[in-house]
């Protein structure tokens, strides 16, 4: 996107086109504004717009141009902290009520995609997160083990059973979630600007909002060309967040990630690595993550951005790994690489903020977006429409705080993530 074939990689050479979503060059008004073209965005448009609501998204650069068109493709079910966390950070109503809604949240994106004909490459295999030592197994022995006291579907697998899932004998066992899958981020994200659109919401790429007040008793968002009037604004930018709002990307600490994708392999190798599609990632620190696609390519990330030194690192680095982890593929090629940032909140929960009277929006997804996004953009809708007071909501509205030393932290991650890989799997 944009002319950088690093941003989207992969995903944007197979996704289908977006719908038309020209620049906003009027002054119009509308019921709700819509402030960012990602899956939260996506999901609060269609959800209005089928209920009747008049809706305008605007969107700075285009459809999914942030974490939505860039992630690995994992539906994950709750966050990346275990689930008894929920109560002990946002107390047992708010805890629980969200957990349960982030539990169910990969059920809502099958919904979509079956109900709207979405064309996004949907896995239902579940996923596969990887003991890579044995500290990892006794943490995902722990996550089993508060997952299924709540009643649900997890397995835990013992190193067999995770060999013969994955084709490879890494790991000490692994934590099979049948909640969770894997899809085409970017197309699913274009799919559900789609049915919004036939929906009835209208969409405008290539829109920054530069400005936002209130005048004659309605909000307003102002673009370089246009205005939108509007009840009210929600604001779904998240860590690509600017303007306005740029208080939503301070405080987050930006986390680089990458992914490389191979040529489709053959058929043997695709009845050895990862024959059930499942998506996979691994318990180290500097975790790794891997997935197929449809087409038979093996999708490989970790922390890191390819750019200046990173680029030779980072992909040395997996050639490596792959080796080790996939001695069958041999030396592999990677015909895309691409990376993005992730948000992180200072303690991995996503937040609700009110910006104003009827200004709101959910961000802070920690690398988690598919399916939270979706979920918090229905529950945005859903508050719009008044059918969730804001006492009913998942979680509690808090104010936009930077983390200290955020700045020196994203290039310690960035940097470290080079250090970490120009060393790692050497021996």
């Amino acid at each position: 996107m944009l002319n950088d074939p690093r941003s989207h990689g992969l995903w944007e050479k197979t996704a289908p086109s977006p719908p038309p979503a020209p620049r906003l060059e009027e002054v119009v008004t509308a019921d709700v504004a819509i402030v960012g073209g990602g899956y939260t965005g996506l999901s609060a448009a269609l959800h209005l717009a089928e209920r009747g609501v008049d809706v305008r998204l605007l969107e700075a650069a285009e459809i999914g141009f942030g974490g939505a068109g860039r992630n690995v493709g994992l539906i994950n079910a709750g966050m990346w902290v275990m689930p008894d966390d929920f109560p002990r950070e946002l107390g047992p109503l708010y805890g629980e009520r969200a957990l349960d809604l982030l539990g169910q949240g990969p059920y809502l994106v099958r919904e979509l995609i079956e109900t709207h004909g979405i064309s996004c490459e949907l896995e239902k295999n579940g996923t596969l997160h990887c003991a890579a030592h044995a500290d990892g197994m006794k943490e995902l022995e722990e996550r089993a083990r508060q997952w299924q006291k709540r009643g649900a579907p997890v397995t835990l697998l013992n190193a067999a059973e995770t060999e013969q899932r994955t084709g490879s004998s890494a790991y000490s066992g692994s934590l099979l979630d049948m909640r969770a899958g894997t899809l085409q981020p970017l197309a699913y994200a274009r799919g559900l600007a789609h049915a919004a659109v036939k929906a009835g919401a209208k969409l405008h790429t290539g829109s920054a909002v530069v400005e936002t007040g209130e005048a004659n008793g309605k909000k307003f968002v102002r673009t370089a060309h246009g205005q939108v009037s509007a009840d009210w604004i929600i604001v779904a930018t998240d860590a690509y967040s600017t303007g306005p709002w740029k208080q939503v990307r301070l405080e987050q600490v930006h986390l680089p990630y990458f992914n490389l994708a191979t040529a489709p392999l053959g058929d043997n190798l695709r009845r050895s690595v990862v024959p059930g599609r499942e998506g996979c990632w691994d318990t180290k620190e500097i975790l790794s993550s891997f997935r197929m696609d449809q087409a038979g390519r093996l999708i490989f990330g970790s922390v890191g951005a390819l750019r200046g030194t990173g680029t030779a690192i980072h992909k040395a680095w997996a050639r490596r790994s792959l080796k080790r982890i996939f001695p069958q593929l041999g030396d592999v090629e990677f015909e895309a690489e691409w990376y993005g940032l992730i948000g992180m909140t200072d303690n991995a929960l996503p937040r609700f903020h009110k910006f104003g009277r009827n200004v709101v929006g959910f961000s802070g997804y920690n690398g988690r977006g598919i399916s939270p996004g979706t979920t918090f953009g229905k529950v945005l809708a859903a508050h719009v429409l008044g059918e969730i007071s804001e006492a009913e909501l998942p979680l509690p509205p808090t104010d936009t705080t930077e983390p200290g030393f955020r700045s020196l932290k994203e290039a310690y991650y960035e940097a470290g993530a080079q250090i970490a890989h120009f060393a790692g799997e050497r021996f």
